[in-house]
């Protein structure tokens, strides 16, 4: 019983932090280990890239979005600033998209 008590709580936890694209983005920032940029920054759709890739993103069910306050990599000293959250059924999930 308790295992299935334990299953059911991790999965609505999951299923929470991916509900919407910014609590997907937030976790996943949280998770490559930014967990200040994740809570303080906010997230804005990014147009250019949006506009840019349209159709490209049509395909994926993505849309493009930017860290208005972005963490920086230790190794490179870069913005981690833009992200891509891609929609499969009813959670989304980010990845990194970069700079291009």
């Amino acid at each position: 019983m308790k295992k299935w008590i334990g299953i059911t709580v991790v999965l609505v936890i999951f299923i929470l932090l991916h509900s919407t694209p910014s609590m997907a983005l937030r976790t996943h920032v949280f998770f490559m280990g930014y967990p200040k940029a994740a809570i303080t920054s906010e997230i804005i759709e990014d147009e250019f890239h949006n506009k840019i890739d349209k159709e490209k993103f049509m395909e994926l069910h993505a849309k493009a979005y930017t860290l208005t306050k972005p963490p920086t990599e230790k190794a490179t000293e870069g913005e981690l600033r833009n992200f891509l959250v891609k929609k499969f059924g009813f959670l989304h999930f980010a990845e990194y998209y970069g700079e291009a």
